[in-house]
């Protein structure tokens, strides 16, 4: 289950908040232990991510390859596709995009208690205000507005598809352990 939830404390895109930019928390577990760059290899190269490669390869001109997603997740990239890593941690990453507007944020936290033993996986964004010229005001401006609803969906469909590509890897894991 995909929920929404606050930021960490320690989460890397706290910055962001504090700053007054919009920002947002997803998170999810998996029933296992997973490295972070196993989470973020996993969520670039999903289908529906790869759809979003497409697009950027198609009209921006950035192309980019499971393999570079996985030199990225292993921290020997500091640019994918239309962003560059703006922040790493051992468990997180923050990326910004080509445009300084948007940020990219994933984190792991291991969890190892009665209720729970496995891993929670977090993905979040954030959308930095832009100041008018006319009025001195600052905003998200109307097209990320107007994009909100849609943002929040994908965003929850994008941690979906990293979590069950990585529960059905440790699934086939765990029938080719039974098998041997």
């Amino acid at each position: 289950m995909i929920r929404s939830c606050p930021l960490p404390s320690d989460a890397l895109l706290n910055r962001y908040l504090a700053s007054g930019a919009y920002a947002d928390c997803y998170v999810t577990e998996v029933a296992r232990r997973v490295s972070h760059a196993e989470f973020v290899e996993a969520f670039y190269t999903t289908a529906v991510f790869k759809l979003e490669r497409l697009i950027l390869r198609v009209f921006v001109s950035r192309p980019s390859t499971d393999a570079q997603a996985g030199q990225l997740a292993r921290g020997e990239l500091s640019s994918f596709a239309a962003w560059s890593v703006e922040g790493r941690a051992p468990n997180q990453l923050l990326l910004s995009d080509l445009s300084g507007r948007t940020r990219s944020w994933l984190m792991v936290a291991v969890a190892d208690n009665s209720d729970f033993i496995g891993t929670w996986l977090y993905f979040g964004s954030a959308v930095v205000p832009v100041r008018s010229l006319k009025t001195g005001q600052t905003s998200l401006g109307p097209v990320f507005t107007a994009l909100l609803g849609f943002h929040k969906l994908y965003s929850r469909v994008l941690l979906r598809a990293a979590e069950r590509r990585l529960s059905r890897k440790a699934a086939n894991n765990a029938h080719v352990h039974r098998d041997t």
